[in-house]
């Protein structure tokens, strides 16, 4: 008698799937690679921990109180925001070109918010009543605390273009001083930008030239340091620098590249009475290479020889200086 038959008898079964499963039990099995990382899974705490993390990062960074740049079609530069209640009303005491100034519905009142309406108020920048969540999604989550002030891209003019017409200027006496303009090579720092404007409207400058890549533009910080010197000083685009440096040549102009490895040494400088485009580079790299070999000549700023060189804005502000100062002697 079979065993199955008795009470209690338990019947051996082969082990897997007595019918067949058309693969899928073997697809069901086979390995799905190593488990992600807790921070690469959506779901769990780590991955939103360092979403966060990220995101106060970038607003540390400057995104946050300071101005930031929106980029349109093919990099075209849009409406940049300067957020934070300390830094709108810094732009506006400043001087700096806007559009509308944002204000946080029931926002908490206080000097700086008082101020920041009542300047733009003078200014006839129109006043805008916003939502919390509005203005959370405008700033793409920034630290506003109730201000946003919006400002217009700048429009630079065409390098070639100022450089002679500054230049026609000066021949038909509407200005007094042979003309006088810097170009930047390598700087990217807005705010040695913003600097340079300044010496340049202090000195008696005409224009400030920068190249259409790898350069500074006229942001929000740039117009802060220049204290207002922006609105006085053009600052012109050149699509290739160089191309611009042999048109300037053309037009009658001596371009003086700064280094501090120069032919002559700056209070040596003869062309200070004839029209100049001075050239500076960035403080690491200096002027490039071929940017160096158009100019007419490389000038150096004696400086002690514990200190292997000077910022930018600095190396522009003496240059600018000495060239006023002989320009002054012999008028």
């Amino acid at each position: 008698m079979a065993n199955t038959s008795r009470s209690g008898a338990v019947r051996k079964l082969k082990k897997g799937p007595v019918k067949g499963t058309g693969g899928l039990g073997r697809k069901a099995l086979e390995g799905k690679g190593p488990t992600p990382k807790a921070s690469e899974r959506t779901y769990h705490k780590a991955f939103k921990n360092q979403e966060l993390a990220e995101r106060s990062a970038a607003k540390h960074a400057g995104t946050s109180q300071s101005a930031r740049r929106n980029s349109g079609p093919k990099g075209k530069a849009m409406e940049e925001l300067v957020t934070g209640r300390n830094s709108v009303v810094e732009a506006l005491r400043a001087g700096i070109p806007a559009k509308v100034l944002y204000v946080a519905v029931r926002v908490d009142m206080d000097e700086r918010v008082r101020e920041s309406i009542k300047l733009a108020a003078e200014r006839g920048i129109p006043l805008l009543e916003a939502q919390k969540p509005e203005l959370d999604r405008l700033t793409e989550d920034a630290i506003h605390q109730g201000l946003v002030l919006q400002i217009p891209p700048y429009e630079y003019e065409d390098a070639v273009d100022t450089a002679g017409e500054i230049m026609a200027k000066w021949k038909k006496g509407h200005i007094a001083n042979a003309p006088l303009i810097v170009a930047l090579d390598g700087i990217t720092d807005t705010r040695n930008l913003g600097a340079i404007i300044r010496s340049v409207s202090a000195f008696s400058g005409h224009a400030v030239i920068v190249p259409e890549r790898r350069s500074a533009g006229v942001t929000a910080a740039a117009w802060k340091t220049s204290a207002g010197a922006a609105v006085r000083v053009p600052v012109a685009k050149a699509p290739n620098l160089n191309r611009a440096i042999g048109a300037f040549q053309k037009m009658g102009y001596f371009v003086l590249g700064l280094d501090g490895d120069g032919d002559i040494s700056l209070p040596d400088l003869t062309l200070a009475q004839e029209p100049v485009c001075i050239v500076v580079g960035s403080e690491g790299k200096g002027l490039s290479r071929l940017v160096r070999e158009n100019c007419d000549q490389i000038v150096s700023i004696p400086i002690d020889s514990a200190m292997e060189s000077l910022n930018a804005s600095m190396a522009v502000g003496i240059s600018l200086y000495e060239i006023s100062r002989q320009r002054a002697a012999k008028a």
